[in-house]
């Protein structure tokens, strides 16, 4: 991994067949060798992007009473704003706070026979306050969901498999996930951690990262590399279903934010694009597959096929008060988990 990130135009798959191929065999390297890249003409506008970030930093404006009223200790289905230091990764905790935002669906709750995955599907909690706010997340969704997709479709014809092959894990309900992300400078104990090193549980990431930086990427040596902000463009990482699907061949990668030093406020956007909580992730058939390696074997993180057990395990661990509120019978089949 080099210190800078491949940058991949979207627009040249659609330049003709020469621009296409030249774009899969970029987008094949970053994806195998990488795992995260910056990605260009992607057809958001700057206009849409303004419209976002201006709407975020309104809610991070709002009174803490405003902001607590939506909180995600209200939901069953981790819904809703979290509190600086409230979340966990690795076992420590994340100085930033941020609001979680999903498909706007009634909730699930899930019966005797079904798994407890099915509790991260329900309503979002949207400020009083600030009604713009619904229409700018939702609308930031759908948008990239279409970007995500279309991505998702290149990248498997990029390795040689057929692009539609996962259209039936995202049909009718994919569950879409939206963070808005503020980190309000350093702890007061000094710790740097902004959010902790970790993979991303799905089949691809799509952030937009305001200029502050401070987002870094786990080198195979096990150093980390900073990801200074490209102004357009999206960073794209890949999931672990993306490493289940094709047998470790491409590999969820590790990254990991620093805080801004002193008082200095960073806000980032990551959108997490996954299939149905119950779409099992089949293996992908691509003339590569006799150079997989295998899935990353970690007794702490065990990967599942079935999409859901990898998500609930994470807000599991990331949200633990929640997790007790409203999840105590998860929580005590959370050491065994069932592939």
């Amino acid at each position: 991994m080099i210190n800078e990130l491949p940058v991949l135009d979207l627009s040249a798959a659609s330049a003709g067949p020469d621009a296409r191929a030249r774009f899969h065999d970029a987008l094949h390297t970053a994806a195998r060798d990488v795992g995260f890249f910056h990605l260009t003409g992607h057809g958001i506008t700057p206009a849409e992007t303004e419209d976002l970030m201006r709407t975020m930093r309104a809610f991070f404006a709002l009174p803490e009473a405003d902001r607590l009223a939506i909180s995600n200790l209200n939901s069953p289905h981790f819904r809703g704003y979290t509190r600086t230091g409230d979340e966990r990764t690795g076992g420590s905790r994340d100085w930033r706070d941020q609001l979680d935002i999903g498909a706007e669906r009634a909730p699930h709750v899930p019966g005797p026979d079904e798994p407890g995955y099915w509790w991260l599907e329900g309503p979002n909690q949207w400020p009083d306050a600030l009604p713009a706010l619904r229409t700018a997340a939702l609308h930031w969704v759908d948008r990239l969901s279409s970007v995500a997709e279309r991505l998702l479709h290149e990248l498997l014809a990029a390795i040689g498999a057929p692009e539609d092959f996962y259209d039936d894990a995202f049909a009718d309900r994919p569950h879409l996930h939206l963070k808005l992300v503020r980190y309000p400078g350093s702890a007061p104990d000094g710790a740097a951690q902004g959010v902790g090193a970790h993979k991303d549980y799905g089949f691809l990431t799509l952030l937009l990262q305001d200029q502050v930086g401070g987002l870094q990427v786990e080198n195979p040596d096990g150093t980390f590399i900073d990801v200074p902000p490209l102004p357009g463009a999206f960073v794209i990482n890949l999931g672990e279903l993306l490493e289940v699907a094709t047998n470790g061949y491409l590999k969820a990668t590790n990254h990991r934010v620093v805080s801004p030093p002193g008082t200095r406020e960073r806000y980032s956007v990551p959108f997490f694009y996954n299939p149905r909580l119950d779409a099992r992730i089949e293996p992908v058939p691509f003339p590569h597959a006799h150079r997989a390696p295998g899935v990353t074997q970690d007794e702490a993180n065990p990967l599942f096929a079935e999409y859901g057990r990898n998500e609930i395990k994470g807000w599991l661990r990331a949200h633990p008060a929640v997790a007790r509120r409203h999840h105590a019978d998860l929580l005590e089949g959370a050491a065994s988990p069932v592939v």
